[in-house]
């Protein structure tokens, strides 16, 4: 049985197991599932989209490795916000932390709407109650939560174990028992690139889609202070999880690419669905819709597992509420997650709409978290030579630069493609410093 921690202390009782099923399951979601239509119809050719998709794999997998260093130098609950306040002092770790934290209290909210859909679909007398339905949803989680770490861990497996072995087996029927397009049939001649003749903005918007659904691989960094041994078990837990996901990412693309003409996969707003349906006809819907359920499941439990320990770093350093450090006897903390359960339900309260732009808005922060995270290794190295780095990230200081600078610049390019929501986001990072500034008064 769990000793219970000492008062405020987090629990340390995971391993590789769980880091592996907390990246998968914090990773994995309905993107998959759902962007690869939208891809298809801005670039029109097979070759293009696998190549954008081994890009974006190769940058998660490179940011892998510069986050391990990260996690194990510096191992507390947090990631991205506890590596810049250490990097960088207060005021960089507030930004990073809290535009992180509401930006996951978006998507966490946005997903749970979505999750009631499905469930609508499933069962019609649910439809125009929604709201209500992923509210309900999202308390019975918390629930799960607040009973400890131990139950929503074991949850998490579950979810994680259950969403590869349904995406692994939707690949081997579609290679099984779909036909293969023909050569003309993989090209899509009305795609935006041809539209337009220039390849600038549709592949912009291809990447950002694509960063979107990858967004979650660096997802056990933020439990490194609850893993028994974070120096042997991160590593593995990330590349392990990394590795996974990359894998299922790219096979799912081929799967779908063989059996879905370009032309209809251009159109289509769940391609994993019309692959499904091309096959064994418009009876699968349901269980298409039930596997939906369950990935999303998986990424919104992620979500309410991490998300509330960036909030307790914080607090822990002064950043936000005092009472936001405590945890309960089962190693949740426990007011950071009534708060971050508490602002996801009012979300979803005010409409999936509002989610849904919170949730393109909170893209920007996301991208700006792993530029953080990357310069904060660059920073570290150069004032603290001397702290304990049981792992070394390879080729420095090449690879943390070059990710830096990749990072950057789709920062710029998303500013550039979707200037709505990127005003958005520059006004969060304006106010964020009165807020910093009341939030220290408030501390004193």
């Amino acid at each position: 049985m769990t000793q219970p921690s000492a008062k405020n202390e987090l629990l340390k009782i995971l391993g590789v197991g769980f880091g592996i099923a907390v990246t998968v399951g914090g990773t994995i979601g309905t993107g998959i599932l759902r962007k690869p239509g939208p891809i298809a119809a801005q670039l029109g050719e097979s070759w293009l989209i696998m190549l954008l998709w081994v890009a974006v794999s190769l940058y998660a997998f490179l940011g892998t490795l510069c986050t391990i260093e990260l996690g194990t130098s510096v191992p507390k609950a947090g990631a991205w916000y506890v590596y810049a306040q250490r990097a960088f002092g207060n005021y960089a770790g507030f930004v990073v932390g809290i535009n992180s934290w509401l930006g996951t209290c978006s998507a966490l909210g946005f997903g749970v709407y979505t999750m009631s859909e499905y469930l609508a679909l499933l069962i019609p007398k649910l439809t125009g109650y929604e709201p209500y339905v992923a509210a309900a949803i999202l308390l019975v989680l918390t629930c799960i939560h607040w009973i400890g770490l131990a139950l929503a861990s074991s949850f998490q497996n579950i979810m994680s174990v259950l969403k590869g072995i349904g995406l692994f087996v939707f690949v081997a029927v579609c290679y099984i028992y779909g036909d293969e397009v023909t050569a003309e049939q993989a090209r899509n001649t009305t795609s935006q690139i041809i539209s337009t003749g220039s390849w600038i903005a549709p592949v912009i918007f291809s990447l950002q889609a694509i960063f979107y659904t990858y967004d979650g691989w660096h997802t056990a960094a933020y439990f490194s202070e609850e893993d028994k041994d974070p120096s042997k078990n991160l590593p593995k837990s990330m590349i392990g999880g990394v590795l996974l996901i990359i894998a299922i990412y790219l096979l799912c693309n081929m799967a779908i690419l063989h059996i879905l003409p370009m032309s209809e996969l251009a159109q289509s707003k769940l391609a994993a669905a019309d692959a499904i349906r091309l096959i064994f006809g418009e009876g699968s819907g349901k269980i298409v819709t039930l596997f939906l359920m369950i990935s999303i499941l998986g990424i919104v439990n992620a979500q309410l597992l991490f998300n509330p320990r960036v909030l307790y770093s914080m607090s822990r350093d002064g950043l936000f509420l005092p009472a936001g450090t405590n945890v309960n006897t089962g190693g949740t903390p426990a007011v950071a997650m009534l708060i971050t359960s508490a602002v996801a339900v009012f979300l979803i309260l005010i409409g999936k709409e509002a989610c849904e732009k919170l949730s393109d808005i909170a893209t920007f922060f996301f991208v700006l978290g792993y530029t953080s995270g990357f310069a904060s290794l660059l920073a570290l190295r150069r004032n603290e030579p001397s702290l304990p780095r049981p792992w070394k990230v390879p080729a420095y200081p090449v690879l943390p630069v070059v990710m830096l600078l990749c990072s950057l610049a789709f920062l710029v390019g998303a500013v550039v493609q979707d200037l709505a929501s990127s005003q958005y986001a520059l006004l969060f990072l304006v106010i964020s410093y009165p807020a910093f500034l009341f939030v220290r008064k408030v501390n004193r």
